[in-house]
C-alpha cells in the first residue's frame, strides 16, 4: 500500500504563495489519479485539483488560475503551487491518490498540511 507524506505549507500574507509536496512511498507510475483536497474549519473536504495518469488536469473554480498541480514520476511526488492566496484559502490541504485495479478502487491520503493566510 502506498503511503503519502506531505511537506511545505505554512503561514503567508494575502497575495503570497505556498508550495506543497506529496511524496509517495513507492512508484506513482500507474496510479490512476492524484489530487489535492482542502478542508476549511467547519466545512466539508473539497476537491481542488486532480491530475490523471494521462496528464489530464482539472481545477475547482475557486482556485482556477491560481493553482498548479504537477507530478514527477521519477521522484514519486506530486506538487501543489497556490498563488495569490487569500484568507478564504486557509484550510488543511490533503493529497490523495487513487489506484483502480479491475473493479477495485484504492484511495490513500496524506496526513494533511495547514495553510494559513493572514495579515
Amino acid at each position: 500500500q502506498v503511503q503519502l507524506v506531505e511537506s511545505g505549507g505554512g503561514l503567508v500574507q494575502p497575495g503570497g504563495s505556498l508550495r506543497l509536496s506529496c511524496a509517495a512511498s513507492r512508484s506513482i507510475f500507474g496510479i490512476s489519479s492524484m489530487g489535492w483536497y482542502r478542508q476549511a474549519s467547519g466545512k466539508q473536504r473539497e476537491l481542488v485539483a486532480s491530475i490523471t495518469s494521462g496528464g489530464t488536469i482539472n481545477y475547482a473554480d475557486s482556485v482556477q488560475g491560481r493553482f498548479t498541480i504537477t507530478k514527477d514520476n521519477d521522484k514519486n511526488t506530486q506538487y501543489r503551487q497556490l498563488n495569490s492566496l487569500q484568507p478564504e484559502d486557509t484550510a488543511v490541504y490533503y493529497c490523495n491518490s487513487i489506484l483502480i485495479v479491475g473493479s477495485s478502487r484504492f484511495s490513500r491520503w496524506g496526513q494533511g498540511t495547514q495553510d494559513n493566510v493572514s495579515s
